[in-house]
């Protein structure tokens, strides 16, 4: 198998599966599991459509989204970074209805061997994931919920954003409850605080797609 850079990692992907084990295609509903922390890590997936949450699952029952992955991510890769078999580690949630391609992790770790060219792609893709997650860490951070909500709309900016006439549309139709989750608040206040925005005239929302007017203004004024 031949990887470029040119070449869509969807294809990458697909061509992982032998004829004997051919990838998995998944669709799951906003809202539903696609695997529990402890689970056997057997598959890895790969994010055809839609964004998928990954958090961690603690003792008192207190559940911290740690990552929000889009299109063309590849997750549940943890035993092949340590180099040994391991359940999972994540709580990984559909954020939004998601498509998904999942081949045995036995046919991805002979894939990396063969190919050191693909050990490269996954690695570049990580190293975004894990600037992510320091980025949701440092959201998380703050005590007031204004912070919180406004910091975790400047990274849905960052990595779901696509320019528009308004400013900066986030390409993700999201629920109040679904950012609630996300930020560990209330539906509630969330969505008093999208209010409070709104009339600020700093963001904007049509068919639950957000828009934000000027991010460096939003990040300069509330955080």
């Amino acid at each position: 198998m031949v990887v470029t850079q040119d070449k869509p990692l969807a294809s990458v992907f697909r061509q992982m599966g032998s004829g004997v084990f051919p990838p998995v295609v998944e669709s799951f509903e906003r809202g539903k599991t696609i695997f529990f922390p402890g689970d056997p890590a057997e598959r890895v997936y790969f994010l055809v459509k839609g964004a998928v949450k990954l958090s961690r699952v603690y003792e008192a029952g207190e559940e911290i989204t740690v990552a929000l992955l889009r299109e063309n991510s590849v997750f549940g890769v943890l035993s092949l970074i340590t180099g040994h078999r391991s359940d999972r580690f994540y709580h990984a949630v559909a954020f939004t209805p998601v498509e998904l391609l999942s081949v045995p992790i036995e046919q991805v770790e002979k894939a990396l061997k063969d190919n050191p060219d693909l050990s490269m792609i996954l690695l570049q893709g990580l190293s975004s994931r894990i600037l992510q997650t320091e980025m949701m860490i440092e959201t998380l951070a703050h005590r007031d919920m204004g912070s919180r909500l406004v910091s975790f709309l400047l990274i849905l900016c960052r990595d779901f954003g696509t320019p528009s006439k308004e400013g900066i549309t986030i390409d993700l139709k999201l629920s109040h409850q679904a950012i609630a989750e996300a930020i560990g608040s209330t539906r509630v206040t969330v969505t008093r605080l999208l209010g409070d925005l709104r009339q600020d005239n700093m963001i904007s929302i049509h068919k639950k797609k957000i828009t934000v007017h000027n991010p460096v203004t939003l990040s300069q004024q509330f955080t």
